[in-house]
């Protein structure tokens, strides 16, 4: 019933042998424009995967995909705005026109606004929960045949916010609460059809917005980035601030053969910051 078998893990396992460990895979990643999602897609490229690529901004997308064909890889891209309920499909649709198949989906898009709860607004919100929750949402619902028919994965890239909300992140709390408890429910769809579904959560990751935010606490310390970096390690007790390519090795092994035990789950990937149990 389930294609999480032992055997067809055994198939694959036995496969990578003679090449890398997602050749003859094809995979969409969505947010692939720049930081943890370019990060994702080069390294699946990598590990020998086709790549289709979503994100708004055609010139970032396409330099994206212009690295991976660099290196020997395949890719393709699909620049719109993926809030638009159309477009998901259209995305799934161009990786099945391109290479006729779908075996991974990473659902990375969105980023949600900080800020006091009184001064965010409802079109804050709004915008919130469209891109990150609903686009992982139906891009997932339109790729589901096509990945229960390939014993496909999908991996959701929500963060560390969904466990631990805090008063200037209640949007971002919110809408990644909402994603880890919609990993959990398609997990169980995914048992059902053989579909692997989990999550990671990254804490705080040198991303271009990560940039932007030290920039400006910088200037609490004479404008030293360097020691507002250790300021906020220090105060967040954890082991340093994250790399997108931390999060890249970890998704590599999360939709590889060898990870096919893991279903339904939810990895802090954030030095420590997550306290709770």
């Amino acid at each position: 019933m389930s294609c999480l078998s032992h055997s067809k893990c055994t198939e694959e396992l036995n496969s990578m042998a003679d090449g890398k460990s997602l050749d003859g895979k094809v995979a969409i990643v969505t947010g692939a424009s720049r930081g943890i999602g370019r990060a994702i897609a080069l390294r699946l490229a990598q590990d020998g995967a086709t790549l289709v690529l979503g994100a708004r901004t055609e010139a970032d997308l396409a330099k994206v995909s212009s690295e991976i064909k660099s290196a020997g890889g395949t890719a393709t891209h699909f620049a719109k705005d993926l809030r638009d309920p159309e477009s998901p499909a259209a995305l799934v649709k161009v990786a099945l026109i391109g290479y006729g198949a779908i075996d991974i989906v990473v659902n990375n898009a969105g980023a949600t606004k900080p800020g006091d709860f009184f001064e965010l607004t409802e079109a804050d919100w709004t915008d919130g929960f469209a891109l990150k929750f609903f686009c992982a949402v139906r891009l997932t619902r339109a790729a589901w045949p096509h990945l229960k028919a390939r014993h496909g994965t999908v991996l959701n890239i929500i963060g560390a916010g969904g466990r631990t909300p805090g008063a200037d992140f209640t949007i971002g709390g919110s809408v990644n609460g909402a994603c880890l408890s919609f990993t959990k429910a398609i997990a169980d769809i995914g048992i059902r059809d053989g579909v692997q579904v989990n999550a990671i959560n990254p804490g705080r990751v040198r991303t271009d917005r990560f940039k932007l935010w030290l920039a400006a606490e910088a200037a609490n310390y004479g404008g030293d980035q360097n020691a507002a970096l250790q300021a906020i390690v220090r105060k967040s007790n954890i082991v340093r601030i994250g790399e997108p390519e931390d999060v890249a090795n970890l998704a590599a092994y999360m939709v590889s053969p060898q990870s096919r035990y893991l279903q339904g789950a939810l990895i802090d990937l954030d030095g420590g910051q997550t306290k709770t149990i």
